[in-house]
């Protein structure tokens, strides 16, 4: 990912956490009291992060959140740990405001702010109090919403068997120097990581282990994962590697590296497949919303995949994870808003059809492959989709 961020509200909740999650409404700001929502500003600059308040009764709860500094930042709610991630809104540009949205259950939180959306943030306690106001959807309406979260939990599942099953064959070829095989396996085990990135990067110590960036790498840690990896196997020429020639890892750094992306891939399954492991809905229509972001700040620009070019194939997948998750939560939207679901259906249609016209064989053209106009255009359709998808979680929990 660009500048990584460990987008999600779609946080895992092994231990169940107490929020349901977030929607980004930039364009519909809720007016404060609105539906009985409290709305609580946030003023975030290089060396602050102050919100208007430290406490909110549990309900609809509304962070409005401007950047006064020259950085581009972001604005995250992490469990009481510090660790897991809640919800959080991201690239919120200079002299920007953007809203984060969230149904609040009673208990201990921790705001922060990351200006230049890298270290740690500027952090603080934040409480929820109980307003003993009813959170969760009743009825009918909660029926359909406890079975889009079934079916979606489901659906993690699976993804990680996959991405485990594939990532060990993976593993394999790459470590006996079957570069070929490799490659070819690359982009196809990696869309199921993709399809489910906000769910994978809630865990917040497996994401930085698995798929960070090599410009996203702090100084003082070591660079793993996948794109370690993807870098070894599609070597750059010394004008992409910072005038330096690239220096192949050994058969023992290839070794331990792919090891230990097996290993953070078992991981990962272990806590998705425990028996408390839950996605409220709200996590569920908001995790479809970062998905694309994932696509707006590094598919579309050609970013993520910066030495194989196989952004398309992650396109997809975030594409895939985002319908699946609308289209659990799609009656409930259809009853509460027809237009919304209308202007969804349509907008999928659309991104759907700009990708499909740059398949090749089983997979996709390479990125470097597209022209300006192609690229446009994608991120065009990409543009037109977010705004719609960005009211998912308001409509589903209002």
């Amino acid at each position: 990912m660009p500048l990584r961020r460990t987008l999600t509200a779609l946080a895992a909740t092994a231990l169940l956490l107490p929020l349901a999650a977030c929607s980004d409404n930039a364009a519909r700001t809720p007016k404060a009291g609105a539906g009985g929502a409290r709305t609580l500003t946030v003023e975030s600059s290089a060396d602050k992060c102050t919100l208007s308040a430290r406490t909110a009764p549990s309900g609809r709860v509304v962070f409005t959140v401007t950047n006064s500094g020259s950085e581009v930042t972001e604005f995250y709610l992490l469990a009481k740990d510090g660790l897991r991630i809640v919800a959080e809104v991201e690239n919120i540009g200079p002299g920007i405001t953007r809203n984060l949205v969230i149904a609040a259950k009673a208990g201990k939180y921790v705001t922060a702010c990351k200006p230049g959306m890298a270290g740690k943030g500027i952090r603080a306690d934040f409480t929820v109090t109980d307003s003993g106001k009813q959170v969760d959807a009743t009825g009918e309406t909660g029926d359909q919403l406890a079975a889009a979260s079934t079916s979606y939990v489901a659906y993690t599942k699976d993804q990680t068997e996959q991405l485990l099953t594939s990532t060990k064959a993976f593993a394999a070829v790459y470590k006996a120097g079957d570069d070929a095989a490799a490659r070819a396996a690359y982009a196809t085990t990696r869309v199921h990581w993709e399809r489910i990135e906000p769910v994978a990067e809630s865990f917040g110590d497996l994401d930085p282990r698995m798929d960070l960036r090599e410009a996203d790498v702090e100084a003082g840690t070591t660079w793993t994962g996948w794109h370690l990896l993807e870098k070894d196997l599609w070597a750059p020429a010394p004008a992409a590697n910072g005038q330096q020639a690239y220096t192949p890892l050994t058969a023992a750094e290839r070794t331990k590296y792919a090891d230990q992306l097996v290993a953070d891939t078992q991981e990962l399954s272990k806590r998705v497949h425990r028996g408390d492991f839950a996605l409220t809905t709200d996590q569920i229509g908001n995790g479809a919303k970062s998905l694309l972001d994932e696509v707006a700040t590094g598919k579309v620009t050609g970013e993520e995949e910066a030495w194989s070019h196989t952004d398309l194939w992650d396109f997809q997948a975030n594409v895939d994870g985002a319908k699946v998750a609308y289209d659990g939560l799609r009656d409930v939207v259809l009853a509460k808003d027809p237009q919304l679901a209308a202007s969804l259906d349509t907008k999928f249609a659309d991104v759907r059809k700009l990708l499909d016209a740059q398949r090749h064989g089983d997979g996709f053209r390479t990125y470097t492959e597209l022209s300006k106009d192609q690229i446009k255009g994608l991120a065009n359709a990409v543009d037109a989709l977010g705004e719609p998808l960005s009211r998912l979680t308001s409509t589903v929990v209002a």
